[in-house]
């Protein structure tokens, strides 16, 4: 793990968060995720079960976690589960965690070895009333893959039908979407790297680079800053493919007077950074490219001064719906013709802004939080209006991260060039 040095009392503290909501006589087990194979004896790179990496910041496969607060043991109220280290094994695929490592990253004391689970946690779970298993549970994504939390699931309830069972993934919802001051000072790092990387950009870009080319760009500047990389697969977009709104192939050539759209965030510590930028190729934006990025900047700005605690993502959607409306019409995008005939379950704005305008941000770059209850001090959203236009090939996007506090919000990525000059400017002198 590149970002090394990141704080263990950030797990130490979620730890105690979860636990302070279990029932009494409960115990709570985790699972990493699977170690994925390509084909062959290839496998994909390994990326950590995101509530076991918020509860631990251990990036190890096969690991687990136990939570059991009422043992009577105190040394084992809370039991960090390792694959026990192999020389032979090390040769071929690295170095695996010693106990001591295992603590100073997750403040964690007691470790066990996998192959030695088996014999004490049976009767741990024989002390225990009620059990908390985990599940991948997001709205926009169906597990269709028997992944292991699913697998272990069936196990245990089949091995101890007569206890009762509770979902883990309700209490992280709410716990995961609400930040601790450490959090957010992980995700600032993040941001800071993602900006260096920006404005890296603005010094490489000019006709002819090559979308894969900029891509590179983001990859040398994440991890000369010892990011461990994107957050996510970085969006490079010139052109029409700007609207395509998930577009990763990143391999056409930009060309002088288009914008490219640029989606991209590093991780630090296991937490996300999530940017969007829409530059000019040659440096320079025409007069209506100027207009439409204008546009996009003052719905950008509008959302930032409603998105505050108290309001539900729901009511902020419709309402940023509203603002879109009247810069689409100062564009000539609609008509008032077209807005006074709108269908209210499709209105007409959706043609030009098809996507929602936040997201909750953390450890995954969706990460996880309520939709419909009213939101809190301490969550991490996303602002990221965009204007997409068939007519003209072209699609703008502005992106910042926005950290809701008791007073209001604030900017994680204030610092990041954003107004028209400052773009033109900047790349003029790269």
């Amino acid at each position: 793990m590149r970002s090394s040095n990141i704080d263990p009392h950030i797990f130490i503290e979620n730890r105690a968060r979860f636990m302070k909501r279990m029932k009494p006589d409960s115990i709570a087990i985790f699972n990493s995720n699977d170690e994925l194979p390509v084909n062959g004896d290839a496998l994909y790179p390994f990326r950590q079960n995101a509530d076991l990496y918020w509860l631990t910041g251990i990036q190890q496969e096969d690991t687990m976690l136990v939570l059991f607060p009422d043992n009577p043991d105190p040394r084992y109220q809370e039991v960090l589960v390792l694959v026990r280290p192999n020389e032979l094994k090390e040769k071929w695929d690295g170095h695996r965690l010693r106990r001591e490592e295992a603590t100073a990253c997750s403040g964690i004391r007691t470790i066990l070895w996998l192959d030695a689970l088996d014999g004490v946690l049976q009767p741990w779970i024989h002390l225990a009333e009620t059990i908390y298993l985990n599940t991948n549970e997001n709205d926009r994504k169906a597990n269709l893959v028997p992944v292991r939390d699913y697998r272990y699931a069936q196990e245990m309830q089949a091995r101890y039908p007569l206890h009762c069972y509770e979902r883990s993934a309700r209490i992280l919802r709410d716990l995961r979407a609400v930040k601790s001051k450490l959090e957010v000072d992980a995700m600032r790092k993040a941001c800071e790297i993602t900006h260096q990387a920006f404005l890296r950009l603005l010094r490489f870009m000019c006709p002819g680079v090559w979308e894969n080319e900029i891509e590179a760009e983001i990859w040398h500047e994440f991890l000369r800053n010892r990011s461990t990389g994107p957050a996510y697969s970085s969006i490079i977009a010139s052109g029409d493919r700007a609207r395509t709104l998930h577009y990763v192939s990143n391999d056409a050539q930009c060309l002088d007077g288009e914008l490219v759209l640029m989606d991209f965030g590093a991780e630090w510590g296991g937490y996300a950074a999530d940017l969007t930028r829409t530059v000019p190729v040659n440096g320079r934006f025409t007069r209506r490219q100027k207009d439409v990025y204008n546009a996009c900047l003052a719905i950008h700005r509008f959302c930032k001064s409603i998105l505050k605690p108290g309001i539900t993502l729901n009511d902020y959607h419709a309402k940023v719906g509203d603002e879109a409306t009247k810069q689409f019409l100062k564009l000539g995008l609609l008509t008032k013709s077209d807005v006074k005939n709108e269908d209210a379950d499709n209105r007409a704005y959706r043609r030009y802004l098809y996507h929602g305008i936040s997201h909750h941000l953390g450890v995954d770059v969706h990460d996880l939080g309520t939709k419909t209850e009213p939101l809190k001090a301490g969550m991490v959203l996303t602002i990221e209006p965009g204007i997409y236009i068939e007519e003209e090939q072209t699609g703008v996007r502005i992106e910042n991260n926005i950290w809701l506090t008791k007073d209001g919000s604030i900017d994680l990525m204030a610092k990041i060039p954003i107004e028209v000059d400052e773009i033109e400017r900047l790349m003029k002198k790269g």
